[in-house]
């Protein structure tokens, strides 16, 4: 997949990175030289320039580009600016980070596909959810294996554990299933709750709108969710 990322400050050069080195290619933006300088040798490409700049922005690959990041975090102006033009240029796909709560509103108003929360998120979760479809969490346990959460696809819904061939087919663990119920408060309004059913077996059933946590190598990972 193709990939333009806006700021190359902690968060955006570690998802830069990390998604390079997942295959992907990645444009990498900042309008700072000596961050550009810094990361050129680890990203797929790099370029210093202005990304509030709407003629130069013109001149990327946007039709192209799959998914774009906006990663500034350190000027709300210039981050909300570059997530406005990016969004008029009509990209497939738009990621933006906020920086604190009115930030993300004008985020929403803008019509930004997804916010971004650095403090609470890492780049090694994002990359994860960039590249595995259905991908709702994970949790790296190494450079080479991770616990995911995903939405059970649809082909998978009715079927066992064992039906689908995880560990044969995908060699892949599943862990437990996570059912998602809509409850009712007190006062009439409801919510979603989700409940860990317990450690998973190969008679398991997966239903329409569970989660599915599994572990595995991440190279199974994406064969597992990206088909």
């Amino acid at each position: 997949m193709k990939y333009i990322i806006v700021g190359l400050g902690s968060f955006g050069s570690s998802l830069a990175e990390k998604l390079t080195s997942q295959g992907n290619e990645v444009i990498a933006i900042d309008s700072r030289m000596n961050k550009v300088d810094l990361y050129k040798e680890k990203i797929s490409h790099t370029i210093c320039m202005d990304a509030t700049d709407e003629f130069t922005v013109s001149g990327l690959p946007l039709k192209e580009t799959d998914v774009v990041i906006i990663a500034i975090g350190e000027d709300q102006g210039a981050n909300v600016m570059a997530t406005a033009l990016f969004k008029n240029f009509q990209v497939k796909r738009i990621i933006s980070r906020a920086i604190n709560p009115l930030h993300e509103k004008v985020l929403i108003a803008i019509g930004v596909d997804e916010i971004v929360h650095p403090e609470e998120e890492t780049a090694e979760r994002w990359a994860k959810k960039l590249c595995l479809t259905n991908v709702v969490d994970s949790f790296e346990l190494s450079n080479d294996f991770s616990i995911i959460e995903i939405e059970i696809p649809l082909k998978f819904v009715g079927k066992t554990i064992k039906e689908i061939e995880l560990r044969a087919k995908y060699n892949l663990l599943a862990l437990t299933t996570i059912k998602k119920t809509e409850v009712k408060s007190a006062v009439g309004k409801t919510r979603n709750e989700e409940k860990v059913q317990g450690v998973a077996s190969s008679n398991t059933v997966l239903n329409a709108n569970d989660i599915l946590v599994v572990f595995g190598h991440n190279k199974d990972l994406r064969n597992f969710t990206n088909p």
